[in-house]
């Protein structure tokens, strides 16, 4: 049985270079263009990981054999190396690696979970020991961004306190989702290069309904200053059923007219969770 979808055509200038177009509706599943300058993406799409600028074991020239569209790198691996001094004078993440695609840089958030274990967190911020050679580094909300801002990535994410869904302390995921709410406003304020780079704030709360209300309240609040928004703090071991509920809670309150992106995932039906 053929569906009869909305067509729309709703174009909106959210920057200088970044412009998000919804051309079809059917329920809650959407069609988009994401215009970044002078690149364009379809959505929904899926954005490989390249966490230090490529994904591994394919060539640029693969990847856009393989019809990719915009690739992932994350910003604190790639502050450890190769730094983001040296991207800004080679002139960004896309000629470090030689792309012609969209790019995209997590906010370093991620880490808190992945590299627990070697982690610090506080109010100011988030304290790494490097994996690497030992060496500690200290990713605050103002210097996630700045760091991104010289990466050059087209859409940068806000710095989150991120924990994993499946932990047992509920004090902890009503701490996070304040904290991040607090943090967003110094992510806005350290931005550089709005009219470049656009910022997403990202949904957090774990599992917890009223949070995520709470975290998407805040963050709609903010709504003039974010061309887009993220749902994070999911595939992290909760049951499908809780991921589908959680992405469909906090979807069904953003702002129609601005991108989403639900961030971890990696399997196909993800992409269309309504």
């Amino acid at each position: 049985r053929q569906r009869r979808c909305g067509v729309e055509s709703v174009r909106v200038d959210l920057s200088m270079t970044f412009q998000f177009e919804l051309i079809a509706t059917d329920g809650r599943a959407r069609a988009a263009r994401l215009s970044l300058h002078p690149r364009e993406s379809r959505t929904p799409m899926f954005m490989p990981v390249g966490t230090q600028g490529s994904v591994k074991g394919l060539t640029s020239k693969q990847m856009e054999d393989l019809r990719c569209q915009t690739v992932l790198g994350n910003t604190y691996h790639l502050e450890n190396r190769p730094g983001s001094d040296l991207l800004k004078e080679l002139g960004g993440l896309r000629r470090f690696n030689n792309w012609s695609g969209g790019t995209l840089t997590d906010s370093g958030g991620f880490q808190m979970v992945s590299l627990l274990d070697l982690a610090e967190i506080s109010e100011d911020g988030v304290t790494f020991q490097s994996p690497i050679d030992g060496q500690q580094m200290m990713l605050t909300p103002e210097r996630s961004i700045h760091v991104q801002n010289g990466i050059g990535a087209d859409i940068i994410m806000a710095l989150d306190d991120v924990v994993s869904s499946v932990h047992h302390e509920s004090s902890r995921f009503e701490e996070a989702t304040r904290r991040t709410l607090r943090w967003i406003d110094r992510c806005v304020a350290a931005h550089r290069r709005p009219s470049e780079q656009a910022l997403f704030g990202i949904i957090q709360g774990g599992l917890d309904q009223t949070l995520r209300d709470a975290c998407v309240e805040g963050l709609r609040a903010r709504n003039d200053n974010l061309p887009g928004y993220a749902v994070g703090g999911l595939a992290g071991g909760e049951e499908k059923d809780a991921f589908c509920r959680v992405v469909a809670q906090c979807t069904a309150s953003l702002p129609d007219d601005k991108p989403r992106y639900v961030m971890g995932v990696g399997y196909p039906l993800d992409l269309v969770v309504r």
